[in-house]
């Protein structure tokens, strides 16, 4: 498993500042027993939330399916700090993908080796 996030870039953000989106566990994680994660959101909430790990977690400890770990972490945890404007692209062990997002609109695109694939902007 793999996962990989680019920021939006440069315009927009404070000198010296680090996102969510770099930091491992934040925006960016993956775990072979689990998921591969890719998200950004509003940074300090997502990185004191530990987003991504989050989901891996609560599947690896739980038991939960990705689904239900991804919705757990966004709907529950981030949404209730107030941190809507974000999402995750997940992708599990078994190649299941989850798209979940607490904003109006989320760039997303996804292809699977079955040949199924989507690309979407609003839900």
């Amino acid at each position: 498993m793999a996962a990989a996030t680019s920021t939006g870039g440069m315009s927009g953000k404070m000198w010296g500042r680090v996102g969510d989106v770099p930091i491992i566990g934040a925006g960016t994680y993956a775990n072979n027993n689990t998921v591969a994660i890719s998200g950004t959101g509003h940074g300090e909430l997502w990185i004191r939330q530990v987003v991504a790990y989050q989901v891996s977690a609560l599947m690896e400890y739980k038991g939960l399916t990705l689904q239900e770990a991804a919705n757990e972490v966004i709907w529950n945890k981030i949404d209730r700090m107030e941190g809507s404007g974000g999402g995750i692209v997940c992708v599990d062990k078994s190649g299941n993908v989850a798209l979940i997002f607490n904003t109006e609109m989320m760039h997303r695109a996804w292809a699977q080796s079955n040949g199924t694939w989507g690309v979407k902007v609003v839900k």
